[in-house]
């Protein structure tokens, strides 16, 4: 009797223990999040004097190793109210990643798969705050910022930059799959100064991206009356460049993003046959934030920010239609690790042509943001 009270003593401290020691990494979790809102207030004619309280996104990030060089992420994604709902919690990025260490030649990276991120949205809100709005590639529905897939990254020597790599469905992590069409893209990011003393130089970025897609035809599964389905795809390409400096005094940068989509007309019938058309979009931005204070005298611990923004928005470069946005905002560091912040802001989206098609919008925000 005592030697199985013995036995099972040694097998309850033993075991833990080997546990232990076989998956170390396995007990770390990583835990982060951003959560952001803000107050609006519209002026512009169509929508006067609305205003409202929004919590606009919380996103909690969680990260554990699972062996050697592999790891997962998993970032549910609290997303804004919805009639008769509430709150809804999606997955944004939920993903297995293997590492690669640097070989001797310096070179180093990374393979994924499952809900990652697509190429260069995620690129850009390094420059961008997001939680002062989506950049513009999203918010203007180029594509979204995550997706279900597989991508790899390769890191190149001496801080030089990386190609970046996705192959994913194509319809977004909001949207199920709904076609047998996948999307191909990449970015290639150089930072030539990176490893040098260049001052406001060493975090020069230049980032061409591309993403070849396509959608289904609505004819694809044919119908009463029509010659027959549709098996090709409609064009969903889109590509640009992105680039700028982002020193902790001030962030500079700048990009070009161009759209084509397939269209189609016609009923698919003789006597009304499908016609594709392909209609080519167009976006520039620009942004500027900068801590004047620091920016003259770098032991200034000020802790206001300045942000502007500009994006000339064209849907239809066959058209005459021009859009635009343009952003204007005073932010203040809450407490000394920046970790809160609060933005004093105005946002316009007009129309700067006849044939304008975008919704306009004036408002002023007091927005406000917590890293944790």
């Amino acid at each position: 009797m005592r030697t199985h009270l013995l036995l099972r003593v040694l097998i309850a401290v033993a075991l833990p223990a080997s546990l232990t020691a076989q998956s170390p990494a396995a007990s770390r979790l990583d835990f982060s999040g951003l959560l952001f809102g803000a107050f609006s207030y519209r002026t512009n004619p169509e929508a006067q004097n609305a205003n409202k309280f929004d919590l606009e996104r919380v996103y909690l990030n969680f990260r554990m190793p699972v062996a050697d060089r592999l790891s997962i992420r998993v970032t549910p994604d609290i997303s804004p109210q919805q009639s008769g709902v509430g709150y809804v919690i999606r997955t944004k990025y939920a993903f297995m990643q293997y590492d690669r260490p640097a070989n001797a030649a310096g070179y180093s990276g990374f393979v994924r798969a499952g809900a990652l991120q697509t190429v260069t949205i995620e690129h850009q809100e390094t420059f961008w705050p997001r939680w002062m709005g989506t950049v513009g590639a999203e918010r203007f529905g180029y594509f979204s910022s995550a997706d279900v897939g597989v991508g790899a990254q390769l890191n190149f020597p001496k801080k030089k930059g990386e190609l970046y790599a996705v192959w994913t469905n194509g319809n977004g992590y909001a949207n199920p799959e709904t076609d047998r069409f996948k999307s191909y893209a990449a970015r290639l990011t150089l930072t030539p100064f990176a490893s040098g003393k260049h001052g406001l130089l060493t975090t020069l970025t230049f980032s061409p991206w591309l993403d070849v897609n396509q959608g289904a035809s609505k004819f694809v599964q044919g119908g009463t009356g029509q010659v027959g389905p549709v098996g090709d795809g409609l064009a969903k390409n889109r590509y640009g460049v992105w680039a700028g400096i982002k020193d902790p005094r001030l962030v500079l940068a700048a990009g070009f993003s161009q759209r084509i989509d397939g269209t189609e007309s016609g009923a698919n019938t003789a006597a009304s046959p499908r016609r594709v058309t392909d209609v080519t979009g167009r976006l520039v931005t620009g942004l500027v934030i900068v801590r004047p204070m620091q920016f003259a005298d770098s032991a200034s611990t000020s802790p206001l920010s300045i942000l502007l923004r500009y994006d000339a928005i064209t849907p239809n470069a066959d058209v005459s239609q021009s859009n635009h946005l343009f952003e204007g905002s005073l932010i203040f560091d809450l407490v000394k690790s920046k970790r809160a912040q609060v933005a004093f802001d105005y946002q316009e989206t007009l129309g700067t042509s006849p044939a304008a098609t975008i919704a306009p919008d004036k408002r002023f925000q007091v927005r406000l943001v917590t890293n944790f």
